[in-house]
Order: structure tokens, then sequence, then C-alpha cells
């Protein structure tokens, strides 16, 4: 095993970590304020490494200085807020499951918004995974969604799944003016000062002092872990091996989050979690799935 897979696979067992952190935060902070605390610990991080491997900032004009805000807005403070909030009441691998289906939803508003192509491999893919998904959200029946079965807590899930896939698709955008690195510490910069005015209204002073030892391992693990070193080292993995198969490993973020969340918080794992899950992951693969070379014609 080279260094490169260790890194991303280590890579994805930290992020299934930050769902078991965001539930061990979840009875301790209000959602904003927990968010602004891990992105303090994550932009120390993250400024200290972007000096060291780029020098300095990029110069942002005001359309590149909109893209970023809207990176911060998505990515950021939607994500953080509405992850948090419902993993006060929805089970860490439950959570993460739903989360897997994003690059399945980044798939179809590609096709939608910007016209990318879509293969039969892609459209049974986003069925498949909305198939597992809705079993998930649902606990077994895929039409609670539509019946009342559907609690907030898996309501604010699934708007942190459509953050992220704002924030990837605004990512596209951003890609061709700036570096990975400086995209993600300069949307995680706007991000926390989005979060600034609501943690302050939820009176951040009093709840970081509030914040248990267990508590504050969290906010650390999710900043300077989940947020710092996960993506420094994902984008890594990208530079060196490609981005289809970097992202390969993000399929073990549900699996780890589930069997962490098994060992570590008794949660537990269920016949609708297992087969919801593997149609998620089903899905993924179908979606990212690239198409078979024509007879006679080279792949490049």
């Amino acid at each position: 095993m080279s260094l490169t897979t260790l890194k991303l696979f280590v890579t994805a067992v930290i992020w299934g970590g930050t769902f078991i952190a965001g539930r061990v935060l979840g009875p301790e902070i209000a959602p904003f304020s927990a968010s602004f605390l891990r992105f303090v610990s994550a932009n120390v991080f993250l400024l200290a490494f972007f000096l060291l491997r780029e020098g300095r900032l990029p110069k942002v004009t005001p359309g590149l200085a909109l893209l970023v805000l809207g990176l911060g807005a998505t990515g950021v403070f939607g994500y953080n807020a509405f992850f948090l909030w419902g993993l006060k009441s929805v089970p860490a691998g439950r959570a993460a499951i739903i989360v897997a289906g994003n690059p399945v939803f980044i798939a179809l508003f590609s096709w939608l918004l910007f016209k990318e192509p879509m293969g039969w491999a892609k459209a049974l893919g986003i069925l498949t995974c909305l198939t597992g998904a809705a079993l998930v959200i649902g606990h077994g029946n895929p039409l609670g969604l539509f019946t009342g079965g559907m609690g907030l807590g898996e309501l604010s899930i699934a708007g942190a799944l459509f953050c992220w896939v704002a924030y990837s698709l605004l990512g596209k955008q951003v890609m061709g003016r700036l570096t990975p690195l400086a995209a993600v510490t300069l949307s995680c910069l706007a991000g926390m000062c989005m979060l600034l005015p609501p943690a302050l209204n939820e009176n951040l002073a009093a709840q970081a002092a509030g914040l248990s030892l267990k508590g504050w391992i969290a906010v650390v693990y999710l900043g300077v872990l989940g947020t710092g070193l996960g993506f420094v080292w994902f984008y890594e993995g990208i530079q060196r091996i490609g981005a289809s198969r970097a992202a390969v490993f993000i399929n073990f973020v549900p699996v780890s989050a589930a069997a962490m969340g098994a060992w570590m918080l008794g949660e537990p794992v269920d016949a609708t979690l297992i087969m919801g899950g593997a149609l998620v992951l089903g899905g993924v693969a179908l979606t990212n799935r690239k198409p078979a070379p024509l007879p006679g014609r080279v792949s490049s």
C-alpha cells in the first residue's frame, strides 16, 4: 500500500469520525456555536499550512469574491449548521448514509444545470441511490417521505447534503481560478465570518464555557482533523492519483461512520441501514462508472 493510498483511507476514516464527533457535540452546544468553534480551529491549521505551501493568499477579484462567499455560505455555514443540528437526533451511521449520496446529486444537477452527459449507468445509479436514501430516511419505508415518516433530524441532514452539492457545483466554477487549497482556505474563512453573528446570538461565550473536555476534543477533531488535515490529504491524493481514483475512497466514509457509531456510541445497525447503505454505495459506483471504450478506439 502506497503512502498516498494510506492517507486517503485514513482520511475516509477521519471523515467517518466527524459524524461521531457531531453526535458527541450535539447535546452540549448549539449548532452555530459548535460550527464557529470548529472553523476557528480549522482555519488556524489551514492558514498555517497554506502559507507554508503557497506563500500568501491570492488576489481576489469582486467576481471571484462572490463565488468564495457562495462556497462559504453553502459548504461551511449551511452544511455545518444542518449537519450538527441533524446529529442531535439522527444516529451517526444513518446520517452518513444519507450524506453519502452527494456524488449522485452532483451528477444529477450537473446534468440539469450544465448539460453534462447522462448515460444509462448514471441514470440507473441515481435511481438506485435515491431508493437507498429513501429507505434509510424512511426507516425501511421509502413512502414514509411522503406520509410524515421523515423527522426534522433527517430533514436537516438532507439539508446538509444539498448544501454540499451546491458547494461542489460552485467549486467547479472556482477551481479554474484558485488552487484547491486556496479555495478551501478562503471558503472556510468566509464561512467562519458568516457563522459568527448567529453564534453570538446563541451566547457563544457561555456555550464555549459550558463545553466538557470531551466536547472540546470533538471540536478540535472536527476542525483540525476533519476539515484541515482531511482536506489537505484528500487534495494531495487528487494531485497524485487523479480525482476519480481518489473519490473512490469516499465510499469508506459511511461504512466507517456506521462501524464507529456501533462501537463507540452503541448505535444499532439494522437490516434497513445495511440494505439502504448498499443501494446508496452501489448507486454512487454506477454514477461514477467510466464508460467502456468503443471497439477499435484507444481511450485517453
